[in-house]
């Protein structure tokens, strides 16, 4: 396993770029970096906390920003944001879904006719006492140029990670607190999940990629390490016991055999060869 880049600030949402770079967000750092040959370049700052980064049809980093989890008052909202990689400039798109706000956007996916997916992990309602209850999510689709948005399924307990299957007919989601996985029919229409399969042992789940053969890699939380489940549901999971906070794995290189990890707590993004293909994504730069 090799280190890209440390010193990073809790990072997650890797995308692997066509030029060999890979960009990051830091929630606790609150920019969005790109990682190359050693070095890290600031390409813009996220206020609040981006969560997840997919690059998008129109050449822009889309990036799900949470709010930052635990924070109020102006800039705390959930939303969906656009960064112009040239410039760095940055805009917000999606803050609500049939006038409800969102509350913590968490992971998204572009399909190869542009439309995005994303998750929203809901929101954990705070008092003196510490935890007073649970704001719920939902999995979402929309159009980039915001013209519409559509809610797949509201009261989601705690979605993160989301991926396509590679003929693009399921949309899957992976579910932190209960370390299930759940799929959907690519359709813009509200509708029920599909249980897929749940976690070994005692662990979370965060998020997901898909291989070029359909299987579904999903980062885990407390134990550590990358659960893979066959889309039967069968799961087998690879430990990481360098950090218990392995948050992300994206694919690239020529073979799509390199998989970056994101050693969240540790502040690491890693390369390391996996066992098989994975999936090329509609849009990487």
């Amino acid at each position: 396993m090799e280190v890209i880049a440390e010193g990073l600030e809790f990072p997650e949402g890797p995308v692997v770029m066509a030029d060999g770079s890979v960009i990051v967000v830091e929630i606790h750092g609150e920019r969005v970096t790109r990682c190359w040959n050693g070095r890290k370049e600031v390409i813009c700052e996220a206020k609040g906390g981006p969560n997840g980064a997919a690059y998008g049809p129109d050449g822009a980093l889309w990036v799900c920003n949470n709010g930052g989890l635990g924070k109020a008052g102006p800039g705390s909202e959930g939303r969906i944001e656009r960064v112009d990689l040239a410039t760095g400039r940055l805009e917000r798109v999606f803050e609500s879904c049939d006038g409800i706000p969102l509350e913590a956007p968490n992971d998204l996916v572009f399909d190869s006719s542009g439309r995005l997916w994303f998750t929203d992990l809901g929101t954990l309602r705070m008092n003196e006492h510490g935890v007073s209850g649970k704001e719920f999510g939902a999995i979402y689709t929309c159009l980039p140029d915001g013209s519409e948005i559509t809610a797949i399924k509201r009261g989601t307990l705690s979605y993160n990670g989301i991926g396509l299957s590679p003929d693009e007919k399921y949309v899957y989601a992976a579910d932190t607190f209960q370390a299930r996985l759940y799929r959907y029919d690519a359709k813009v229409e509200t509708q029920e999940p599909h249980y897929v399969g749940t976690g070994i042992g005692p662990v979370g789940f965060d998020s997901l990629a898909v291989t070029a053969a359909g299987n579904i890699c999903v980062a885990t939380l407390f134990e550590g390490g990358i659960t893979t489940f066959t889309p039967e549901g069968k799961a087998t999971m690879l430990p990481i016991p360098e950090d218990y906070s392995v948050t992300n794995i994206a694919f690239g290189g020529e073979d799509m055999r390199d998989a970056y990890i994101t050693l969240s707590n540790l502040g690491h993004l890693v390369r390391m060869r996996w066992p098989e293909p994975g999936l090329k994504l509609a849009y990487n730069g």
